[in-house]
């Protein structure tokens, strides 16, 4: 079974689909048979069971796994040595991660909102799985492109890195991405940059040039072992200007000379600044030390700059050894990297303008997070249509049940609702442990849900014994994994009327404009105008408000537009 296929939020896994995926999983040797009862996960008399537990930082709170006999299975592909592995920590129980962050000189994308919120669902599991995690994630603020764009308005360039720097907090709360443990800046680290310099000098891998300090690749035999690359593959002038003064053209910067106008710093080699590279290796190791067990971001990253990282880290001290290179796929327009440079980004902010954050976030989540993720008003439309009905599910059933949350043993349950969350919350366990597969959770989310719909709303269902009972418990199960995902709202209800408030504004219309309708619909019906009453339905549909008829009147809510429906399916 191939390990990388991705699978979309809108194909559901059906019950058998979500059984195979399992037995298949279980047949590669990945995982033994997992069985659950009653929100617990046992093998071999090992227990897994859903907790909640409150960040300190945020309102949230996220699932974690209580596991006495610490049985924890996680494959990751690590890019170093190109295949999946089961992860172990270097230190039982703790995790030590460490993920690339953003060049502070602008507004974020969506490609850095990809690679953010891959990695808090990393985070978040990895704390659901009962790890105490170190996540480490910097900012640059010190750059060449953060000093033209100062130039460019007349600004401070520390000061105009720190606005954006909060500008990204405000994106990653939209996102729901937690903070990490700890967010350094280069500014803030210049005595531990120069210090890694001068190891790296004393140990014969670098040298100078009058006021700069360049790193020898012919020093470092090992280099580009990460990404596959030749030396003269390199990039010359990646984020510097080509310097004919080196040694071999793939050296680079460690430490630059002072320009006129630019911030700089004193050193041992005169004033100057920091190259882009040995920022992420000194705060990396100030925090985690030279030993640690995660570093992360972008597949972009991979190389120059991860290579030159580890070059600068094992130069510095030779017992510099990170266990897992993880990487996150791009976000393509066009099927072209979207980015900064290329000029064919949509900011966070521009998205969040039409469409709810958490719309995005599962978006982003609904492709596997190292294969390309194509961005589109389509895939964005599906996305808030899957929210609006996740959301809309979980706040009917809390209608009917209350706050009653399932976990009582003395509650008969039917077997078929027992089977239902079973399989869900398997295939949860053992699509997340086999590198994140949050798209098949995400597909297996249908199953509950419709289960959770058939009680709420059919006839059949309503008459089920042991109905309230098992409602609580799909909501349980459902609100678990949402939370573990970063996918749980504060309130149902507000979520659910931002999405409404959202799609009004997409189809350029106000609640009244709406209700007008609605009620000029109700007129030609009563009049056996059929077809104005159909025209005013489709009219509505095509700007992706969908009318609902029931014994109580007429409602509306957002669906996805009739033009887009044809490329949803």
């Amino acid at each position: 079974m191939a390990s990388v296929i991705s699978y979309h939020l809108l194909n559901p896994l059906s019950k058998s689909q979500s059984l195979a995926l399992m037995k298949n999983m279980a047949a590669l040797h990945l995982f033994k048979p997992l069985l659950l009862r009653k929100f617990f996960f046992t093998n071999n008399r090992k227990t897994i069971r859903f907790l909640s537990s409150s960040s300190s930082s945020t309102s949230k709170t996220i699932g974690h796994c209580e596991d006495d006999n610490k049985f924890r299975r996680l494959w990751l592909y690590n890019t170093m040595s190109k295949e999946k592995e089961l992860f172990k920590p270097k230190v039982d129980g703790k995790v030590g991660m460490y993920v690339c962050g953003v060049t502070a000189y602008d507004l974020s994308h969506i490609g850095h909102a990809r690679v953010y919120v891959s990695f808090d669902v990393l985070f978040r599991y990895l704390r659901f799985m009962g790890y105490e995690v170190n996540y480490v994630r910097n900012f640059t603020d010190v750059d060449d492109k953060i000093i033209a764009r100062a130039v460019q308005l007349g600004e401070d360039p520390i000061s105009l890195s720190r606005r954006f720097c909060e500008e990204f907090h405000k994106d990653m709360g939209y996102l729901h991405c937690l903070p990490p443990t700890v967010e350094p800046r280069v500014s803030d680290h210049m005595p531990q940059i120069i210090d890694m310099i001068k190891q790296i000098l004393e140990n014969g891998r670098a040298y100078r040039i009058e006021g700069d300090v360049y790193f020898s690749v012919d020093e470092f035999p090992q280099y580009g072992r990460l990404s596959g690359r030749k030396l003269e593959d390199n990039r010359a002038g990646e984020r510097v200007a080509v310097d004919s003064r080196k040694k071999n053209p793939a050296d680079f910067a460690l430490w630059k000379s002072a320009k006129e106008g630019e911030p700089s710093w004193e050193s041992p080699w005169g004033a100057g600044r920091p190259g882009w590279h040995i920022e992420c290796s000194a705060m990396s190791a100030a925090y985690l030390g030279y030993s640690f067990d995660i570093h992360g971001g972008g597949m972009d990253l991979i190389f120059p700059h991860h290579e030159n990282e580890i070059a600068q880290s094992c130069a510095a001290c030779d017992k510099s050894n990170i266990s897992y290179w993880i990487h996150n796929g791009f976000v393509t327009i066009d099927s072209q990297k979207m980015s900064k440079s290329l000029g064919n980004f949509f900011t966070i902010r521009q998205v969040i303008e039409l469409y709810h954050p958490l719309a995005l976030r599962l978006f982003l989540i609904g492709t596997h997070y190292r294969s390309p993720i194509n961005y589109s008003d389509v895939h964005l439309e599906s996305a808030s249509d899957r929210a609006y009905y996740i959301y809309q599910t979980l706040q009917d059933c809390e209608e009917v049940v209350g706050q009653k949350d399932g976990s009582s043993p003395k509650e008969n349950i039917p077997p078929e609702i027992h089977d239902c969350i079973q399989t869900f919350n398997d295939v949860f366990i053992t699509s997340m442990s086999e590198d994140l597969h949050s798209p098949v959770v995400l597909s297996a989310i249908s199953d509950p849900l419709k289960t959770a719909n058939d009680l709420l709303h059919t006839r059949k269902g309503k008459k089920q014994a042991a109905r309230i009972q098992s409602l609580a418990a799909l909501k349980k199960s459902i609100r678990n994994v949402l939370e573990i995902l970063g996918l749980m709202p504060a309130s149902y209800h507000e979520v659910l009327q931002q999405l409404r408030e959202f799609a009004l504004k997409r189809a350029k219309l106000t609640e009244d404009q709406v209700v007008k309708k609605i009620n000029e619909r109700n007129v030609a019906r009563k009049n056996k105008e059929y077809e104005q009453s159909d025209a005013i339905r489709k009219d509505l549909a095509a700007l992706g408000i969908a009318l609902m008829d029931s014994p109580e009147g007429t409602t509306w809510r957002p669906a996805v537009p009739l033009a887009m429906e044809e490329q949803c399916s």
